[in-house]
């Protein structure tokens, strides 16, 4: 079996484990880190076998590559969990982000409702939101367009957001920056420890 990258089962890469390292020889680290030097393959298993351990192919590009002796299940186990503690890391990281939902000025009702929507379940996740009207050609001759849609915007979310930056121009996109307010952050807080409980 060859060296298999991570897809969407979100199992770390497979190693090449005992019998099916072929290599002749290795460089072998046995379980507590020490480097024992260079050994036929057939020798390390014996050694991995007396043991009761797994001979484990760590880095296959070396010359000769290298070998650890060590509880193979428990070492998928512990690499599984590191990358999900990895995941959850650099999620709520990314939640920290400012998520952007653009307009034209000339968006229908039921299309202004629907974004609206989504900044509220975006403000929900914990992010900040920037909403931005984006004007084409002669539509920057009438900022009030923009205005009043962005004003429409935050009066429908003005229980779920507080505006953090008003209205204003960044070229041809007229933004407000809204965050979550803090009763937002209430309910989602306690919605997750309730989900935790169950």
């Amino acid at each position: 079996m060859d060296y298999i990258v991570r897809g969407r089962d979100n199992i770390p890469k497979s190693y090449r484990v005992n019998d099916q390292i072929t290599a002749q020889s290795v460089l072998l680290v046995d379980d507590e880190g020490n480097q024992l030097g260079e050994l036929t393959t057939e020798k390390a298993l014996e050694m991995a076998v007396e043991k009761g351990l797994d001979l484990v192919e760590v880095a296959p590009a070396a010359k000769p590559p290298v070998c650890r002796l060590l509880n193979y299940g428990k070492f998928r186990y512990e690499a599984t969990r590191k990358e999900r503690e990895a995941r959850k890391a650099s999620k709520s990281k990314s939640n920290n982000a400012v998520r952007e939902v653009r307009m034209k000025t000339r968006i229908g009702d039921h299309d202004r409702e629907a974004k609206t929507r989504l900044v509220k379940r975006l403000l929900g996740e914990g992010s900040k939101v920037r909403v931005s009207v984006m004007f084409r050609g002669r539509e920057v001759q009438h900022p009030q367009i923009g205005m009043a849609l962005l004003k429409n915007v935050a009066e429908d979310l003005q229980e779920d957001a507080l505006l953090e930056k008003a209205p204003s121009f960044e070229g041809r996109f007229l933004a407000m920056i809204l965050a979550p307010s803090p009763s937002l952050k209430n309910n989602k807080n306690s919605r997750e420890t309730e989900s935790a409980k169950t």
